[in-house]
């Protein structure tokens, strides 16, 4: 009774278009789910995200959920999880992208799933790495071990959301540094991140983490601009 009486005053709504929610709906409401743009990048090779870094770095394959656009849904979402400590969206979203990604996944033997990391001062700060959620969600359904010690940024950066590429590139020079024990060599990791923007991040963190004796690195973010 209470729980009703709590849900009738505090109604939860839709995070896409803030409808009221009915009951089996969570975080979007159907409309809004069929709605969302989805990039299909994982079937095909030759798509978006994989190529905005040929000729920086090899990887085996790169994935983006959905198309990140100004002022939409996914834009909506990411903000509410990446400033407003809503980690059940990424929990929702990884249910979400897990039937579409799967195959591919698992075709290509991946070892650990690996978070773009925060630095330890930021860490602390905001409380929360805005994709472990969503890399736990793939990690559980997936069976595959997730890891955010491996990888860690060593330079604290102020925001970059309106820095172009060069100047992010340098920026994330030598920002990242990845683990080079035995344990970890000969291993194919899957970075994640939450938005793919110039890639500059994702390319520091790829070419850190390809220092390590015989490894290989696959991609997959959130969303990609």
């Amino acid at each position: 009774m209470l729980k009703n009486l709590f849900k009738l005053l505090f109604p939860t709504l839709c995070d896409g278009c803030n409808s009221l929610l009915i009951k089996n709906e969570k975080i979007l409401c159907t409309s809004c789910v069929h709605n969302l743009p989805f990039t299909n990048h994982h079937l095909t090779d030759n798509n978006e995200t994989k190529n905005k870094f040929y000729g920086l770095i090899d990887i085996e394959f790169a994935c983006s959920m959905l198309v990140f656009s100004h002022d939409g849904i996914v834009q909506k979402m990411i903000h509410q999880l990446k400033y407003k400590n809503r980690q059940e969206i990424g929990n929702y979203l990884g249910k979400l992208y897990i039937p579409e990604i799967k195959n591919k996944i698992i075709t290509n033997k991946i070892d650990y799933i690996i978070p773009v990391p925060l630095h330890p001062e930021k860490m602390k700060k905001r409380g929360y790495n805005q994709v472990t959620t969503f890399c736990e969600t793939l990690s559980k359904e997936l069976e595959i071990p997730y890891n955010s010690e491996i990888l860690f940024r060593n330079k604290n950066t102020s925001t970059q959301t309106k820095k172009n590429k060069e100047e992010r590139q340098a920026i994330n020079l030598k920002s990242f540094e990845a683990k080079t024990d035995i344990e970890f060599q000969n291993k194919h990791f899957l970075l994640v991140d939450d938005v793919i923007t110039t890639g500059s991040t994702i390319e520091s963190c790829a070419k850190a983490l390809l220092k390590i004796p015989n490894t290989k690195v696959s991609i997959i973010a959130i969303a990609y601009t």
